[in-house]
């Protein structure tokens, strides 16, 4: 028997959280904008595989197993964003089975080395972030084609009820406990809505009056491990009926308070936990009594490649990239007077009131979202290569680029170019002087 007080095991899944075993609660103190409402975070990477999604695993393949679909050696195969597939590849170590995860090229670097790391059979396609059911030749596309086929079995956490009853059995326990029941908030990010829909079915069961929210990314985000409302209409575990409420929240956002939460707060979170804890602080009011808990699923070691992305005060100052960043200011200070490769706001208004020129916005997706020239493409230079089909075919055809103030656009003009187009010119003042014109400006 496990000896908790201890912490003496005789086997590492016997580690695995549960009423008696559970995940801490820590109260966060600095970044909560509130006076009265406690806000705890639950700290999922203190599960045994490091994330939430091991008690997910654990039930899957307990379920499996109650059930005799898996036999000896046997193959399995899951499509995953990353830490489902981690804790299935433990837990099939553990177990003596084979594991196979499709899963997008999107997700982070780290992650899919992990996965080879710990023995999975990593197959990367081109898929979203998050593995999107309605992809013809995505994740969970691939993982159905691999089940159908002898010898292998998929689990589905996307739509296998082991999922929400993985949080039934031992997340909302947990928490029920650990507050003594006087708990009033739960908060989750939505990916396959196992979390929020088994820890919320439990808690209600409780007290009706428990506020179950659901907190998800914007359209086009860069959040691991979370869907947008798009993506969740076509998750069957998601289930909004049973929410008290639900909002977006953007990569700014996100990544902002992530940073916060490890230089304030002293805790390791990762950009998903950010995510939950932001829209905890939009749909929560501030009151005597309230006493919220949000799940923060893993810890930030697995993002360093998406926190370059979005923090620039935390990339490296290595002599590798800071060559790289030198050379680039360079180029961009060398063309910046040339006059052939830059276009005025008014002469730019001209081509694209007469639709003679491809409008690009080298921007990221939450400033594109907030302020854009209509019909423009949206093409972020931190991430370029995927969006190169949204293109013109014609390598000859007039581009423009703009970014805020023309000056990142002065690296779209670089880069563009290196890609052979030939009519390629930044917008001089970008959007900023596109809008003080009174030009027009569309917004998501």
């Amino acid at each position: 028997m496990p000896d908790h007080q201890r912490r003496v095991y005789d086997d590492i899944l016997e580690l695995s959280a549960n009423e008696e075993n559970p995940t801490p609660l820590v109260r966060l103190k600095r970044v909560v904008p509130f006076e009265h409402t406690a806000v705890y975070a639950k700290l999922e990477w203190y599960n045994p595989f490091g994330a939430i999604k091991d008690r997910v695993a654990q039930n899957l393949v307990r379920d499996a197993e109650d059930k005799a679909l898996l036999g000896e050696g046997q193959q399995l195969v899951e499509p995953t964003s990353g830490n489902t597939g981690m804790g299935l590849a433990m837990i099939c170590n553990a177990r003596g089975y084979r594991l196979t995860t499709p899963l997008s090229d999107k997700i982070p670097l780290e992650k899919r080395t992990v996965l080879r790391f710990f023995g999975a059979d990593v197959l990367e396609l081109e898929d979203s972030l998050c593995p999107a059911p309605g992809a013809p030749e995505g994740a969970i596309a691939k993982a159905r084609e691999l089940a159908a086929q002898p010898g292998f079995h998929m689990l589905n956490q996307y739509a296998n009820q082991a999922n929400p009853e993985a949080h039934y059995k031992t997340t909302g326990p947990e928490i029920w406990r650990q507050t003594d029941g006087e708990v009033t908030h739960f908060v989750a990010g939505l990916g396959t809505c196992g979390t929020v829909t088994g820890t919320g079915r439990f808690l209600k069961e409780k007290n009706p009056d428990v506020q179950v929210l659901g907190i998800h990314p914007v359209e086009g985000h860069d959040i691991p491990g979370v869907r947008s409302i798009k993506q969740l209409e076509q998750t069957e575990l998601f289930a909004p009926d049973e929410y008290d409420g639900m909002c977006a929240v953007d990569n700014q956002e996100a990544f902002q308070l992530c940073l916060r939460l490890n230089r304030e707060e002293s805790i390791i979170a990762g950009p998903s936990s950010a995510m939950a804890l932001a829209g905890a602080f939009k749909l929560i009011p501030d009151a005597p009594g309230n006493v919220a808990v949000v799940i923060f699923p893993d810890n930030a070691f697995k993002y360093a490649s998406s926190v370059v992305k979005h923090l620039p005060e935390v990339r490296s100052d290595g002599p590798v990239d800071s060559v790289k960043e030198r050379r680039l200011d360079r180029m961009v200070e060398n063309v910046r007077d040339n006059t052939d490769l830059r276009i005025s706001s008014e002469a730019g208004f001209t081509l694209w009131e007469s639709k003679a020129a491809t409008f690009i916005d080298v921007r990221d997706f939450d400033q594109h979202r907030k302020g854009h020239i209509p019909e423009s493409v949206t093409f972020p230079l931190s991430d370029s290569e995927q969006y190169l089909a949204l293109l013109p075919e014609d390598r000859s055809a007039p581009i423009v680029t703009f970014c805020n103030r023309g000056n990142l656009s002065l690296s779209g003009v670089l880069y563009l170019t290196s890609k052979g187009y030939q009519d390629v010119r930044s917008l001089d003042g970008g959007v900023n002087a596109w809008r003080e014109a009174g030009r027009p400006v569309a917004e998501i």
